[in-house]
């Protein structure tokens, strides 16, 4: 009995390996874009380090991330958006600034 369950326990415990290894437990990327699209300043990429601002465009909105930055910065062209991400159940565009 106990052979068997030590063979079964190395198992399970290479298949987890297998799987961590080869990126099969890795997580899906973080909703959002950066705004402006492609600024590359980083500043708004942790949501510790941004709040929301404003809504923008219809809602549900159908657009994708890319078109959430591009409705922040054309409605709020003097604030400094630095995030967009359509997210909620109800599909709203958030436009993001970062924090102080």
């Amino acid at each position: 009995m106990a052979k068997n369950f030590n063979s079964v326990s190395f198992t399970i415990l290479v298949l987890v390996f297998m799987m961590a290894s080869t990126g099969i437990l890795k997580t899906k990327a973080l909703p959002g874009v950066e705004c402006p699209v492609g600024s590359g300043s980083g500043a708004c990429l942790l949501p510790s380090t941004r709040f929301i601002s404003h809504e923008c465009g219809p809602a549900p909105f159908t657009g994708t991330d890319v078109q959430c930055c591009e409705c922040c910065t054309a409605t709020y062209p003097t604030d400094p958006i630095c995030f967009a991400v359509v997210e909620g159940t109800d599909l709203h565009c958030h436009c993001y600034q970062k924090r102080p």
